[in-house]
Parts: C-alpha cells; sequence; structure tokens
C-alpha cells in the first residue's frame, strides 16, 4: 500500500485512508470483483480512482448522473490527471475524437452514462482499450428492487463481454439486502469482496419533530453561526423559505435546478466559505458537497425514501462533532406525499400519452431522435397539452428511470441563428471586423444548413474554438442582428431532455411497462417506510434506519429523538390532565396553533406536543388547512 499512499499525498493531500478505503483499494489491486458499501462522505471515488492511477491503462467509470461525471473530471483534471466524460449532446465526430483520445492518448479516466454503451462506436472502441478496472458508481442503479432502478444499468454487462478479465468494483452509500443481492447478481460479480462500512454515525441525532409552523421551528431550532442545509421538496418552496428566513435574520441562500451554472458556483462557494451560513435547496444540492462542519440538516418536507433521506440526512456532522438531521413535519405532510407519489403515480397508459406527446412537443418524427438533446421548458410543455403537472412531471420521472429518456433538470438556454444575407455581403462585412470575423467563420463551418433556416447552435462550443468567452460571443451576435446580417434569438428553460432510443410511441412504453408497474410498487413501499419511521416513537430513530439498511443491532444512540424523549414524557394521569386542558382551550378559543396551546399552558411544549398527537389519533381534535387544531 506504499504506492497507493504516495498516490494518496500527491494528488490529495493526505497521509492516511479513511475506514475500509485501504482494505477496497487493495481488493481491487488483486484483481478481484469488489463491492464497496460506504455511507454517503466515506470517500468512495479514491476507492476506484487510486488503483487505477496505480496500474497501467485506463478506468472506465459508469456513473447515471451527469453533473456528478463532469464534477469529478474537472478535479481530476485539476489535479493534472487526464480524464473524459462522455455526456451531453455530443456530434458524432467530437466523439469518435474522443474515444480515439482514450485509445492513443494515455488517459487514466473515461466517464460514461450506461446510455452511452447503447452506441455501437462506444463498444467498438472500449475494446480497444487497455482497460484496467471498471467503477460502476451507485451501483444499486441496476437492482429493480432499488431506490433510483435504471433499465440501461442492464448494458454494463456489455462491458464484461468486452474485457471479461477485468475487475468490477460496484459502489453505493444505500443498498438494503434484498438490493445489495440482486446488485451482486444482475452485475454477474465473480465472488465479490464485500466490504462494508457500518452506516451507524455516533455523533448524528435523527429527530422527528412534529411543528405545524415550520418556519418558527426552525428560527427557534437555529444558532445563526452554524451551518445549515434545509431540503425542501420544490423550486419555488426553497425560495419562499429562505427569503422568510432572510427576514428573520439568518444569512441564508437558495438552490435549484432553475439558477443558471454561474449562479449556482457562485452560491455553492459562498456557503462552503460561511459567507452564506444557510442553503435552502431541493434534492439538486448533493452532488460533491464535502464540507466537514454542517451542524444541522433539516427536511422542510417529507422525503420520498429513507434512501435519499439517509444521504441527504448524512451531510451533516462529517467532522464528527454532534450534528442533527431533522425531519419536520405536520399532519398534511402525510397528505401531501400520498399525493404526491403515490395517487400521482404514472400507468403504462398514461406513460404512452405523455412519450408521444413529448415527442411531438419536440418535433420528433417516427423512428428518428436517438441520443438527440433537446431544450425543454416543463411548464410550457403542460400548458400546451392542458396536463396535470404533478401526474406529468411523475411520467416524465418514470420515463428516464426506464431509460427511454434522460432529463437534466438544470437552467439552460436555447440560442438560434438564421443566416438573412449573402455569403459574398457576410464575406464583406466580415473583413471590417477580425473578432467578428472568427466568430461568424466558425458558426458557418459548425452549422450547415444555416442559411436556409434557423439553426439551434452552442455559444459555449463557439467561445471555446474562437478563444472568447460567452459574453463576447453573445455580444457580437447581438451586434450581427441589429446589423441586419442574421436572426437570433435566445429563448431560457429549466432542463434539457435527450432521447436514448428513436421514437416508436407504443411499442417504446410495452417494453418497459411491466418494470414500471414494479417500480410503482416499490414506491408506495418506500413511502410507507418513510410514514413508518416518521409515526415511530418508540423504536431509537439510529436503530431503524440500520434495520432499514440490514444492519442487525439495538443498541440504542441515546440523542435521537425517540431516545431523549423516553426521558420526559408525561405519565398518564398528567396526559389526562393535559389533553383535559387543551379541549378546555379548544372549546374556548375555537382554533390555535401548537404554539398558542404551549403559551396558555405551563406544561413543557415536548409533552404538549405529546398529548396532542393522542389526540389526533383517537380523532378528538383535527387539524385545519391554517395549521392550527380544532375540536373534531
Amino acid at each position: 500500500m506504499n504506492a497507493s499512499l504516495k498516490i494518496l499525498k500527491k494528488y490529495w493531500g493526505h497521509t492516511l485512508f479513511r475506514p475500509l478505503q485501504q482494505e477496497i483499494i487493495e481488493s481491487v489491486l488483486q484483481g478481484r470483483d469488489t463491492v464497496a458499501l460506504l455511507p454517503t462522505g466515506g470517500g468512495k471515488s479514491i476507492c476506484f480512482q487510486i488503483p487505477a492511477i496505480q496500474q497501467e491503462g485506463i478506468c472506465i467509470v459508469i456513473s447515471p448522473l451527469i453533473a456528478l461525471m463532469n464534477d469529478q473530471v474537472d478535479t481530476l483534471k485539476s489535479m493534472g490527471i487526464k480524464a473524459i466524460s462522455l455526456s451531453g449532446n455530443i456530434h458524432y465526430n467530437d466523439l469518435d475524437r474522443l474515444l480515439d483520445n482514450c485509445i492513443y492518448g494515455n488517459y487514466k479516466f473515461l466517464y460514461l452514462s450506461p446510455e452511452r454503451l447503447h452506441q455501437e462506436l462506444v463498444q467498438l472502441r472500449i475494446a480497444k482499450m487497455n482497460v484496467n478496472l471498471i467503477a460502476i458508481d451507485e451501483a444499486h442503479c441496476i437492482s429493480q428492487w432499488g431506490n433510483d432502478f435504471r433499465p440501461a444499468y442492464k448494458n454494463l454487462l456489455i462491458l464484461r463481454k468486452l474485457h471479461p478479465g477485468v475487475p468490477f468494483i460496484a459502489l453505493t452509500a444505500t443498498a438494503t439486502p434484498e438490493v445489495l443481492a440482486d446488485t451482486i447478481n444482475e452485475l454477474e460479480l465473480k465472488k465479490p469482496n464485500i466490504l462494508q462500512k457500518s452506516f451507524y454515525r455516533e455523533n448524528l441525532a435523527y429527530i422527528t419533530l412534529p411543528e405545524e409552523d415550520k418556519l418558527y421551528r426552525i428560527e427557534k431550532l437555529l444558532n445563526k453561526n452554524e451551518s445549515v442545509i434545509i431540503y425542501t421538496r420544490n423550486r419555488k418552496k426553497t425560495e419562499e423559505v429562505s427569503k422568510n428566513l432572510n427576514l428573520r435574520g439568518f444569512k441564508t441562500s437558495f438552490y435549484h435546478g432553475g439558477i443558471s451554472e454561474e449562479e449556482k458556483k457562485i452560491r455553492f462557494k459562498n456557503w462552503m466559505q460561511d459567507v452564506t451560513l444557510v442553503m435552502v435547496a431541493t434534492n439538486a444540492f448533493g452532488m460533491g458537497i464535502d464540507k466537514s462542519n454542517v451542524r444541522t440538516v433539516i427536511h422542510f418536507d417529507l422525503p420520498e425514501s429513507l434512501e435519499s433521506y439517509f444521504q441527504e440526512a448524512g451531510r451533516a456532522g462529517r467532522d464528527e462533532v454532534y450534528a442533527r438531521a431533522i425531519m419536520l413535519y405536520n399532519p398534511s405532510d402525510e397528505v401531501q406525499v400520498k399525493n404526491q407519489f403515490l395517487i400521482h403515480l404514472p400507468t403504462p397508459e398514461f406513460c404512452k400519452i405523455i412519450y408521444r406527446k413529448l415527442c411531438n412537443y419536440l418535433y420528433i418524427a417516427y423512428g428518428e431522435g436517438e441520443f438527440t438533446t433537446h431544450p425543454f421548458n416543463f411548464e410550457k410543455f403542460c400548458q400546451q397539452y392542458a396536463l396535470h403537472t404533478i401526474k406529468t412531471y411523475n411520467a416524465i420521472q418514470a420515463l428516464d428511470r426506464l431509460g427511454v429518456i434522460k432529463l437534466s433538470i438544470e437552467f439552460g438556454r436555447k440560442t438560434e441563428v438564421h443566416f438573412l444575407v449573402p455569403s459574398n455581403t457576410l464575406l464583406s462585412y466580415f473583413d471590417r471586423n477580425e473578432k467578428a470575423s472568427s466568430i461568424g467563420k466558425a458558426i458557418l463551418r459548425m452549422y450547415s444548413g444555416i442559411f436556409e433556416k434557423p439553426i439551434s447552435i452552442d455559444i459555449e462550443i463557439i467561445a471555446s474554438k474562437t478563444n472568447q468567452n460567452s459574453a463576447t460571443v453573445i455580444d457580437i451576435l447581438k451586434q450581427f442582428e441589429k446589423d441586419g446580417i442574421i436572426h437570433f434569438q435566445q429563448t431560457t428553460t429549466d432542463a434539457s431532455l435527450t432521447l436514448i432510443e428513436p421514437r416508436e410511441d407504443d411499442r417504446t412504453i410495452n417494453r418497459v411497462s411491466k418494470l414500471l408497474i414494479q417500480q410503482n410498487e416499490n414506491k408506495i413501499k418506500q413511502v410507507a417506510s418513510v410514514l413508518q419511521f416518521k409515526n415511530n416513537d418508540n423504536l431509537c430513530k439510529s436503530v431503524q434506519l440500520l434495520q432499514y439498511f440490514g444492519e442487525n443491532t439495538t443498541a440504542s444512540c441515546g440523542i435521537c429523538s425517540v431516545c431523549t424523549k423516553q426521558e420526559s414524557l408525561p405519565s398518564k394521569k398528567e396526559s389526562l390532565l393535559i389533553s383535559d386542558k387543551i379541549l378546555l382551550l379548544l372549546e374556548e378559543e375555537v382554533a390555535l396553533s401548537s404554539r398558542e396551546i404551549t403559551e396558555k399552558l405551563t406544561f413543557t411544549e415536548q409533552k404538549i406536543i405529546y398529548v396532542l398527537r393522542l389526540l389526533l389519533e383517537h380523532k378528538k381534535i383535527s387539524f385545519n388547512t391554517k395549521n392550527q387544531y380544532t375540536l373534531s
């Protein structure tokens, strides 16, 4: 391991491995198929990057997350390690060139999505590569029982056929025993060495907290000098929560897929450097977070699965100092999570309708569209076809998971250019402006048919080809338009959508309909597990999570909401007394929030909340739309 430690110090600046990293690296260097189960923040990438660097040849890395692939490639490049990512809409000639670089250019890493293995060119080029390791990130995606099942992961066996002697390393942060067994079977791992770090976090207190006024509760819970993440379910709510907390004196920002990449980088950097202390975000805020001093992670809304909750909560307390993962909920949250994830589960028939409308919306002809990427505005799509937004979004998400399409939810711009003047007039115009000439001629070389009709162009690529920045390219194009040379149009999108296979309408969905039904059944189980975790106040929260992920333990953590509350629950006699007081108050006041009830009674807030839950369960009181309790 001396060589591995030298690489660790040279590129990462560390002198010691984290727990289990050394054992995983040794297993890979011995040529064994290896399964690495490490919790979020456990340092999974190093487990395949170091042995790949240590050996001759290139490592192929499979990942479903384009943003994560690009982030890791950028990080490797910054350390002087040659890496390539085949993500996005790559032209055939560029794809051919990039793959040749992997064969002849002494590259160490090739990152690609599982969908890329559909392409014959990719398969042919990989067969010629000197591959030293195949790393499967988010390996649980191959299991139909997993949280993020993606049928495209079935393509990975092609790599086994192309390079039968090369070891696989399968990496995941969340896998139940059922999913783990299925993953090993589906990947056809040969006598795999399974190395698993316990998911137990002794410093992390899992807290489930009933609260109808969540903003008030957050204000009371947080120290204004600590680093915090608050997860919400949608973009609009991130902005609303951030705005409200700023008014209450917190330094917050919000983060979701609808803001530009440049703005994301600024907000992420400010949060990492503690300029902004509280980040309110959707689950888009997750990739690449390795901040040790996050003291609290709050789930403002109920998560859709314990797998996602465990990953997001695990971003707190990585410095091994006491930290909290708080799940806030009120009686209406259970209804909302069922409405979003269960009532509107997409059927095969509805997915056929949405798929057909998507292809029409994007002007995809029958039999065409394979690996084409299109700007996509979800809101406009739903408006055009008068579609139910939640049901439609769930259908598009299902099509994404099933490998029919690839949805990237992120801010983007579509730029179209149409040259309006003859080529001789254009060349004369270029002669008068050198910078305009280089940009204009680059566009003409790259895009055919641009004199006949508007053509979508890539500003970033043009900027790169002409050694300009994007802002300069846009300014020049605006000047072209002002001078009557081109028609120029820019539109903003909130996503991009890639078709993975040619359009075949019903036949496309028929092939995956059984898997869709299975996914719906899994979703029902996952939501039930979240609700059970929320409602179970008898068993330690940490034990509940560990048992869900297959660790047989009964040792209580001593710091979760169950462990700390058991010592301060009201006796039966005291519960009856508090109950009488609450009912009497509601007779007089008609409707009160829990905060108002707490202020009017002399009992501790914890005991009052406990009794309110009992009264709700026995239907003595109800909860209205204004987050108030009333008599039933």
